[in-house]
């Protein structure tokens, strides 16, 4: 009884809804994202029977390649088939994994590095964590700035403006004061964007700099706000981050030991042959001069004088 009527609530909220499409792309979204995350943590505790890396030629091919190309087909296929049923139903699906192949690695694609193991690749999570809100928000009927149903009055297309305004307005101050989260989400849900524009910013926030350097007791309540509840807030977020995408590295890829270690290794690697050379050098140097000399004196001759040898005296 109870399958019958998810399928029956599946039939009356998603497919007669027409949010079909949407649905398939979440699923394809959070499938994604969670088989690669899986695939990466076997690849990385180099579990044998996993497969490994991608890398023909010795040419790693990073996820975000395949993600990529499903977005390219879906979206094209999209407008190919003119949106059409059942094509926009699989063509929604292969962009949600898409999504999720690309923003795992959205960290590599900000920094122009492979920081997907460092404190930096917790970006991607972010950015994968708040793709999948959004889209279950507009499953789920939301809209962005809490956009009220049509009107047909002037006063009504006015009271919608002033309330898209005022939401928008709301959002960028939130996101001003470092409130990331909050003043995205707060695009589709304004009530959180009004409660992240009141409440003092995050002390390394433009909003800080700005408006709180003279202003040292506000600033000194947003550093004690921040050492006491945000650090709450962000070692629980580390460790839901640790459980869904794994601990990042120790050392990040871009740490000046990490560099320091690589130039001592290529100068090991390559210490023999800078022995070869410098023990060449003393003994051809000298030889190569002095026939250089002889070139030069001879070039400076008579040919006359030279055919002849040196004169007899006497």
């Amino acid at each position: 009884m109870q399958i019958a009527g998810l399928v029956e609530g599946y039939r009356e909220h998603i497919v007669a809804a027409h949010k079909q499409p949407l649905f398939l792309l979440l699923v394809g979204f959070i499938s994604s994202f969670l088989f690669i995350r899986f695939s990466v943590r076997m690849i990385r505790a180099r579990v044998r029977w996993w497969p490994g890396n991608i890398t023909p030629g010795g040419l790693h091919i990073h996820h975000m390649v395949f993600g990529v190309g499903c977005l390219l087909v879906a979206g094209i296929g999209v407008f190919a088939t003119n949106g059409g049923h059942p094509w926009i139903d699989w063509f929604g699906l292969l962009f949600g994994i898409g999504c999720g192949l690309v923003l795992d690695e959205f960290a590599l694609i900000l920094h122009l590095e492979d920081v997907y193991w460092s404190e930096a690749g917790r970006k991607s999570v972010d950015a994968v964590i708040l793709g999948i809100l959004l889209t279950a928000l507009l499953l789920t009927g939301a809209v962005p700035l809490g956009l009220p149903g049509q009107t047909g009055t002037d006063g009504g297309h006015w009271g919608l403006v002033a309330v898209i305004s005022v939401n928008a307005l709301a959002s960028v101050v939130a996101l001003f004061k470092g409130k990331v989260w909050t003043g995205l989400l707060g695009i589709m849900v304004p009530g959180l964007s009004w409660i992240g524009a009141i409440r003092l910013a995050r002390p390394s926030s433009p909003w800080a700099r700005w408006w709180y350097a003279g202003r040292p007791r506000r600033r000194a309540r947003a550093v004690r706000r921040e050492r006491l509840l945000h650090a709450r807030i962000d070692r629980a977020r580390t460790w839901v981050f640790d459980l869904i995408a794994g601990a990042p590295d120790k050392v990040p890829a871009h740490h000046a030991a990490t560099h320091r270690m690589a130039e001592a290794m290529a100068a090991r690697a390559t210490a023999h042959l800078d022995a070869a050379r410098a023990a060449r050098t003393p003994q051809a140097a000298p030889e190569r001069g002095a026939d250089q000399r002889r070139r030069t004196v001879q070039a400076g001759r008579p040919r006359s004088y030279a055919a002849r040898g040196p004169r007899r005296r006497g």
